[in-house]
């Protein structure tokens, strides 16, 4: 029997290469698409596939959210999270979530089927560079029994951090989240405090020094 698989991302290019790819297989089957969080939630819980490839930044509910309602509506359905940014708070926060897996958009496609075929047999997969951090992450804890200021900040803060970082205007990042422009300063206004940050070109060296934008994209 085929691995039944449910694609989540909002990015229809994504989701179609993505089929593309583990359509090679015959031991996997791509039952279906979800473009945001809640429709993710919704096709998991009617169709109950056994894997969901899970993006993290996704408008209406962010995949974090959406593994969470996952592990409560269709509890045998196991999520593989697949992102752009080597984020240790989005790694943490999807495990905690409930995810088995995790791995970087740009892994080589013999890495995301070996990972569906991994978390389909029970087993945790961390794409290589994955690893690394969460080896970091662990032996961090270990040393200083608590957490640095980053890992305090909350998924949204995350999220706006990188927008900004990308370059996008409040209003854009508003847009982008489905929230008032009031929200994002708020939230600016956190991330600054929190990060003890005073401009936005500090923000973005942050972000480059953290790995969640390149410095290509500036």
């Amino acid at each position: 029997m085929a691995i039944r698989v449910l694609l989540a991302d909002d990015h229809q290019i994504v989701r179609e290469g993505l089929r593309l790819l583990l359509s090679r297989h015959p031991e996997i089957e791509v039952i279906a698409e979800a473009k945001d969080g809640s429709e993710t939630v919704a096709l998991a819980e009617s169709l109950r596939p056994d894997i969901v490839v899970m993006d993290i930044k996704m408008p209406v509910m962010d995949g974090i959210e959406a593994t969470e309602e996952i592990q409560k509506r269709a509890s045998g359905t196991k999520v593989v999270a697949l992102s752009m940014y080597a984020d240790r708070n989005f790694i943490s926060e999807m495990f905690k979530a409930g995810a088995k897996g995790f791995l970087l958009k740009d892994c080589a496609s013999s890495e995301l089927v070996e990972a569906v075929k991994t978390v389909y047999n029970d087993r945790v997969y961390l794409g290589p560079s994955v690893s690394d951090i969460v080896a970091k992450m662990y032996i961090h804890f270990v040393q200083q029994g608590s957490s640095p200021n980053e890992e305090k900040l909350t998924t949204r803060e995350r999220e706006v951090l990188m927008y900004l970082a990308e370059g996008k205007t409040n209003r854009e990042i508003a847009d982008l989240l489905h929230v008032s422009i009031k929200t994002v300063g708020t939230h600016r206004q956190n991330l600054m405090r929190k990060l003890g940050l005073e401009t936005i070109a500090d923000l973005v060296k942050y972000a480059i020094r953290k790995g969640l934008v390149s410095p290509s994209q500036h």
